[in-house]
């Protein structure tokens, strides 16, 4: 838990992971959503209207085609932060500590409509009930697009020490979820119960979708409720769309490196290592 410092006190900021290089989609970041505007661009000025966290910290790569990110940065006047390709968990938390932060907000770069109003709704819940770490995906019932991971520096330290599989350090909160003992979760639960779509960009293919939802609507930011009111709106897009509610191709990779990471060890070390989490998806009953 937090240590009884009031929240103005506590430095807090977003770091959002991204690097040039996906395997699927290279340079997805960097691509046009609307007139002469990024998919980071978007990702950017949608957290700038959250009314709880002000700074904002890209964590990139090391590597030499993550060059172009930490232009973008020092173009933008947005802090950068460069580590490891693969231990993203390693990243973020030697990213974390050189800033000083008390408190991380996770965002991926791949979500163009992250929604700062649940951004806030998230925060509100840390901090008024003391929690280590809150989300709105341990059970998923948003759709992939609208993920926001809020925990303290304590935890993240934890974490970044105990964590060894393969999945934990790619994908840096698994460890996070599945310690419910270890630490205080909370899950936000969507109030409405709508199918799971994917608003984020993993493939060329998805972004059609997108820049569809970014030219129809016209408020900003683009909030979860005026994309669900669009997609009740215009079946041509709503078809568009596809029920997401399978593990990520992504995370599935992890849980396969997971098995062979396990492989190698023996049975002592092996059990002292927790299972992979999978996410469990919203119950359709």
């Amino acid at each position: 838990m937090l240590n009884d410092k009031t929240w103005f006190e506590l430095k807090s900021a977003i770091i959002i992971q991204t690097r040039m290089g996906s395997t699927r989609y290279p340079g997805k970041v960097m691509k046009e959503l609307t007139t002469k505007k990024k998919i980071i661009d978007y990702v950017i000025s949608q957290l700038g209207h959250s009314k709880y966290v002000k700074d904002t910290i890209i964590a990139t790569t090391i590597l030499k085609e993550d060059d172009e990110i930490e232009t973008y940065c020092k173009k933008n006047n947005i802090k950068c932060f460069r580590g490891e390709p693969l231990d993203v968990l390693d990243r973020y938390y030697k990213c974390a500590k050189k800033f000083g932060l008390d408190i991380v907000i996770r965002i991926t770069s791949d979500a163009p409509f992250v929604d700062p109003e649940l951004l806030d709704d998230l925060m509100k819940i840390f901090f008024e009930g003391k929690f280590d770490f809150v989300s709105n995906n341990i059970i998923r019932s948003y759709s992939i697009g609208f993920d926001v991971e809020i925990f303290s520096f304590k935890t993240l330290t934890h974490t970044w020490k105990y964590a060894k599989l393969p999945s934990e350090r790619e994908h840096v909160t698994t460890y996070m979820k599945k310690n419910h003992k270890a630490f205080k979760l909370y899950n936000l639960k969507n109030p409405e119960k709508i199918p799971i779509y994917k608003f984020t960009i993993d493939r060329k293919e998805d972004l059609k979708l997108l820049q569809e939802i970014a030219e129809n609507i016209k408020d900003r930011p683009i909030l979860m409720k005026h994309i669900i009111n669009l997609l009740n709106n215009n079946e041509k897009i709503l078809k568009m769309c596809k029920d997401e509610t399978k593990i990520s191709e992504g995370y599935e990779k992890s849980l396969k490196e997971d098995e062979t990471f396990l492989e190698q060890l023996n049975n002592n070390e092996r059990s002292k290592i927790s299972k992979s989490f999978k996410e469990i998806p919203l119950d359709k009953k």
